[in-house]
């Protein structure tokens, strides 16, 4: 008989590794956790045994795998399962459903990969954002995020707006089955909050960081058709860098320094 498939997942089966995920996530006995996709419940069970007086709310979107959860953790009273789409879910009426009272929470997960980018976007831009999130990624974005190669990415860029990323530790192929074709990485986001955009506007950042990034090989100021090239030196920029070449804190003056009328958006 062949193994029943599961919308594409790669279960973690490694407890040494799960270990590593906890003590990233720095729990307390207390601690409201959201874990999405727990797959066949290695990390719930290890969450679950942590937050005893917490609660961890476990999204799952495969409808076999939500009814394996239900009968494997049937005598738990704090795990709330939820059948659902994290992308297609309002985070607030997650909470509202599960009919929880919270401030702060985390994100503890092993999510499917190809959902990375847009997972990271709903959480760190939400208005109910995590404190810290705790989550298994591949080991090339895991390392695009932290710009090890000393380039930054929109992606880059957007993560370290909202908080410090860490790679804790890299996660070989052989801890996961079926075995994926790359390997992983646990990365911590923590001290997640909007501080950054107290004195600059959120949307307008943004903005600006897509357009200097929209064509990768240009120089930053074709990018963003700039009327003053003086504002680079005022940021502290070089006439001749590219997007990939700035900090998060150059794009914030940057952000700060030109008004959308030195800015064509609309190309």
């Amino acid at each position: 008989m062949k193994p029943i498939k599961f919308l594409g997942q790669n279960f973690l089966k490694s407890k040494k590794i799960v270990n590593e995920i906890i003590k990233a996530a720095d729990l307390k006995p207390d601690d409201v956790i959201l874990e999405v996709g727990p797959g066949k419940g290695i990390l719930t069970e290890a969450l679950l045994e942590k937050v005893p007086q917490g609660k961890v709310i476990a999204v799952e979107k495969d409808k076999r795998l939500v009814e394996l959860l239900a009968q494997k953790f049937r005598h738990s009273k704090n795990l709330f399962l939820v059948y659902q789409d994290i992308l297609k879910i309002d985070i607030c009426k997650l909470i509202e459903n599960c009919k929880l009272k919270i401030e702060n929470y985390k994100v503890v997960a092993n999510i499917p990969y190809y959902i990375t980018s847009r997972f990271l976007r709903i959480f760190l831009q939400s208005n109910f954002q995590p404190t810290k999130m705790v989550l298994m990624i591949q080991k090339e974005v895991a390392e695009r995020i932290m710009a090890k190669n000393k380039k930054e990415s929109i992606l880059s860029i957007s993560v370290k707006a909202y908080g410090q990323p860490k790679i804790i530790k890299k996660v070989p192929a052989r801890y996961f089955s079926p075995q994926p074709k790359v390997d992983s990485a646990i990365l911590l986001i923590d001290n997640i909050s909007k501080d950054f955009f107290r004195d600059i506007d959120e949307q307008k950042f943004f903005e600006i960081v897509k357009k200097g990034f929209s064509q990768k090989r240009k120089l930053l100021k074709n990018n963003l058709k700039m009327l003053d090239i003086g504002g680079l030196t005022r940021c502290g920029v070089g006439e001749k860098v590219r997007a990939e070449d700035l900090s998060l804190e150059n794009w914030k003056c940057l952000a700060g320094l030109f008004t959308p009328l030195e800015v064509d958006y609309r190309r």
